[in-house]
């Protein structure tokens, strides 16, 4: 996430990947691994987020049993999964559950870039799905937190299909009446901006997150005069209505509370 300078207590200090100045570790872990001088938001890792976002204590992960499969036998596929799965510590791209925000009960989702990119594959669709269903069926809110490169190559068509039934599960929720609510991380492109992610009531994204379809090159190419310099970034979403909100770090838990109390409250 972050580069450790080589000097003396380098154990201490870490550059920032935009301005790259030097920041005192301690102080950036403080500040959310958010960048004193130029604001730049690092990515967190899933159970990072699940800990600043919900109630001390409260998370009950589910659905931790699920497992990819190879059912192309692509190649090199499994072992890019065990790796993956030793880095990371984690199963797969995303992290579901239940917990508690603010006192009150919601089902919280977590996509995590360091796991394949964050790639939406026939498990991280199903888990997803699962979010909408248990909160139609318990009658809780939904929070996503999204950060993904887009639908996992490696699964071929079964992995563009969880564009479909992610999208079906929002549906049943929208039908019970109950909000979902998004929060657009660094990265949230392709497949999954293509899908649930999209639907939610209200969209949010932290300052600077890459957000679009198609890759900044390949849309750049595509596109018939050179892009404005913010192009594919939440701020570029925003002035165009794609985004609702863009929030720093910080703010994004006290900001979660104030739309969940809009709605009505959770369960």
């Amino acid at each position: 996430m972050q580069r450790r300078v080589a000097s003396g207590s380098s154990e201490q200090w870490v550059q920032c990947q935009k301005c790259k100045k030097i920041l005192f570790k301690p102080d950036f872990e403080r500040a959310l691994r958010v960048c004193i001088h130029c604001g730049h938001h690092h990515r967190l890792r899933a159970r990072e987020r699940i800990a600043i976002t919900l109630d001390p204590d409260t998370f009950v992960e589910q659905d931790a049993e699920l497992r990819s499969d190879d059912p192309l036998r692509f190649p090199d596929y499994p072992d890019k999964l065990m790796r993956a799965q030793q880095t990371t510590g984690e199963f797969e791209a995303v992290i579901t559950g239940t917990g508690k925000l603010g006192g009150s009960e919601v089902v919280i989702g977590v996509m995590d870039f360091a796991f394949m990119g964050g790639s939406m594959g026939s498990v991280v669709g199903e888990k997803i799905m699962r979010c909408f269903l248990r909160g139609a069926d318990e009658y809780l809110p939904v929070i996503l937190f999204c950060a993904s490169g887009g639908a996992r190559m490696q699964e071929g068509m079964l992995s563009l299909m969880q564009m479909a039934k992610t999208t079906a599960g929002v549906e049943k929720l929208q039908r019970a009446g109950l909000p979902y609510l998004a929060v657009f991380t660094d990265p949230t492109m392709a497949g999954v901006l293509a899908s649930f992610a999209s639907l939610a009531d209200v969209i949010i994204a932290e300052p600077g997150a890459l957000v679009g379809f198609a890759g900044q090159r390949v849309a750049a190419q595509a596109s018939s005069g050179k892009p404005p310099t913010n192009f594919q970034t939440a701020e570029f979403q925003t002035e165009h209505g794609m985004v609702d909100l863009i929030v720093p770090r910080a703010q994004i838990r006290p900001t979660l509370l104030y739309l969940l109390e809009m709605f009505g409250g959770a369960g």
